[in-house]
């Protein structure tokens, strides 16, 4: 089986280069060029493009990106269906006396496609009508040749295995959620006993921050490449108005992603504002501003604007008295780094260089990147409304999935690093199921931590009371 070079391999500056792979057909055949880059074509030429043939197979950077975008325009299971129906047909694998030989020539290269499909879009496959076309295709193949018949039980057996695993972290998502929010209820009053808080149980920020670590990465490392796109399906305009992804979606990993990045902003929130004296507060802050300092130094940015974002909380920021205890040099220079003005330019440029040295890295702990998570995802969205899908003559845009592909294929690379840290079971429980304040229960601490300034503090209080 021909192997799958690394993710970061895939993409360089020029984009795709069809002098790879070149194939008679694809110079008119309704796919455009310039440069030898391809930059649009008609959706029946594109998924023509990915079949292969016994004299040409697609590159690799195309089938990315062609899965990545095809999603768009119509469901994978018509995909599916399509390339299945194209490589029976070419091939003449429906014949009664097939040619043992046409088989051997032909089958390494749809195993290998069916093998990149299964590996990076495994979640396409929790639609049955997808396994029902891949089991089919994969018979054929099977039937050629013992060794084939290994390799697809193979390939089945590995989408079998990663379709589990993410059956039972959604089922572990779900317990922590419900156990999590059940309680919030509770802490709806400032308990004027708390039975630990975040020091008692791990004293040691740089600990800390390598269990946050631990979570970011598990988290990242469960969202696939289709759920950036399936967040922006639209109604496609020549598709008689029926959106591709209306009726079903497989995943909910990036929304989890997302729901835990607000969880930590409201943990550091609450531990800030729980402890009742004012020299206890300025400890826990203390605290966080060495835990962020470390997260930035590991590149795990997500956690750090997170820790940020709970201290910018307007129930942290007004507690004055507990701040002016505080030495805030050390805040004021992580503030600095995850300033937004200038479409977060300081931050922009601390990723690159986390980037760069992820690229040289001889260990793991060098390869760490965790982005920004919510600023991934909003440049992602407005490169996806920038630009049409489609040109004026219905061709697929395809010089704008290149774009998106390289993008979500640069997460895709730091999401598949190991967590080098070793994993404390306690420190991590604490962190997805203590309960946390909501915003009014914030509030109502800050308040009682430190009385209401102006009538409008003084109007909510009561209110709240």
């Amino acid at each position: 089986m021909p192997q799958t070079p690394p993710f970061a391999a895939m993409f360089d500056s020029s984009g795709y280069n069809r002098n790879l792979y070149q194939s008679k057909e694809d110079s008119c055949g309704g796919l455009y060029y310039h440069d030898n880059n391809l930059l649009s074509g008609s959706l029946e030429a594109l998924i023509q493009h990915l079949v292969p043939n016994v004299d040409y197979y697609p590159d690799r950077t195309y089938i990315f990106t062609f899965l990545l975008s095809s999603r768009l325009f119509m469901h994978p299971y018509e995909l599916m269906a399509k390339v299945c129906h194209l490589c029976i047909e070419q091939q003449r694998l429906s014949e009664p006396g097939l040619d043992k030989n046409r088989i051997r020539k032909i089958a390494p290269k749809i195993l290998q496609l069916l093998t990149e499909w299964t590996e990076t879009f495994p979640y396409d496959f929790r639609d049955e009508r997808m396994m029902r076309n891949l089991k089919e295709l994969a018979q054929r193949i099977a039937s050629g040749d013992e060794m084939y018949r290994k390799n697809v039980q193979q390939l089945l057996q590995n989408l079998l295995r990663k379709l589990a695993t993410v059956s039972q972290y959604e089922e572990v998502l779900a317990k922590i959620n419900a156990t999590s929010t059940d309680r919030l209820t509770v802490l709806k009053t400032k308990p004027q006993s708390i039975q630990r808080d975040i020091i008692t149980v791990c004293n040691d920020p740089y600990a800390l921050a390598q269990q946050l670590t631990h979570i970011e990465l598990e988290r990242l490392n469960y969202i696939g490449p289709e759920e950036f796109v399936q967040a922006f399906v639209q109604k496609d305009p020549l598709d008689n108005d029926k959106s591709c992804y209306g009726d079903r979606k497989k995943t909910r990993n990036l929304e989890a992603y997302v729901e835990w990045f607000n969880r930590l902003s409201y943990l550091v929130a609450t531990e800030i504002c729980m402890p009742v004296k004012k020299k206890h507060r300025a400890r826990v802050i203390e605290y966080f501003i060495d835990v962020a300092r470390e997260c930035f130094n590991i590149g795990n940015f997500n956690s750090l604007m997170a820790i940020v974002s709970g201290m910018n909380m307007s129930p942290v920021s007004r507690l004055k008295k507990t701040w002016a205890k505080v030495k805030t040099a050390k805040f004021d220079i992580l503030e600095h780094q995850m300033d937004p003005s200038s479409n977060f330019y300081n931050y922009r440029t601390a990723l690159r260089g986390a980037a760069q040295r992820s690229l040289t890295a001889h260990s793991n702990r060098e390869k760490i990147v965790i982005p920004f998570f919510s600023l991934l995802i909003k440049d992602i969205y407005f490169l996806n409304e920038g630009c049409a899908n489609r040109l004026p003559n219905g061709h697929v845009n395809f010089e704008k999935f290149w774009e998106l592909a390289k993008q979500v294929s640069e997460f895709m690379t730091w999401k598949q690093v190991e967590c080098p840290f070793e994993r404390d079971r306690k420190i991590l429980q604490y962190l997805l199921t203590i309960p946390v304040f909501s915003d009014d229960a914030l509030y109502l601490a800050s308040y009682e931590s430190e009385s209401p300034e102006n009538h409008i503090e003084k109007d909510r209080w009561k209110t709240l009371r």
